[in-house]
């Protein structure tokens, strides 16, 4: 079904309602991939600095990418919506010498929701932290 809207600049536009939806669905579904064996490791390791297991809270295998990789980032969660709270925090100086905080994240269900990467200056991760390599942050 096509409609026409009056576009930003007052002209107007064709809207294919097809397209259009089809354009959202593709932009809006999430691009899942396998967690990586190294990924996996931190946040066991993680999850085991503060106190809990896998067993308590399973990681999935199925992850979402956040910035496209760029600080390392990944959602374990369904909606981001449902954040409940940090289970853990960590800090890890990347090979440029740029701090880099790490947090573990739970959603309302006490599932696991993210592992959140954060370099100070915003630029791109250019070494996957180790285990050995992070600290917890001193509250």
């Amino acid at each position: 079904m096509s409609a026409y809207s009056l576009g930003k600049h007052g002209t107007w536009v064709l809207y294919d309602s097809f397209l259009y939806s089809t354009f959202i669905l593709l932009y809006m579904s999430k691009a899942l991939r396998k967690i990586r064996a190294e990924e996996k490791l931190l946040v066991a390791h993680l999850l085991q600095l503060a106190g809990y297991t896998t067993a308590q809270y399973p990681i999935r295998e199925d992850v979402e990418e956040y910035e496209g990789g760029k600080m390392g980032s990944i959602s374990m969660g369904d909606d981001p919506n449902l954040y409940d709270g940090d289970l853990m925090q960590v800090q890890y100086e990347d090979i440029d010498g740029t701090e880099v905080i790490i947090t573990l994240t739970k959603d309302k269900h006490n599932r696991l929701l993210d592992l959140d990467f954060w370099k100070v200056d915003f630029s791109k991760l250019l070494l996957y932290p180790t285990p050995d390599k992070v600290r917890p942050i001193s509250e």
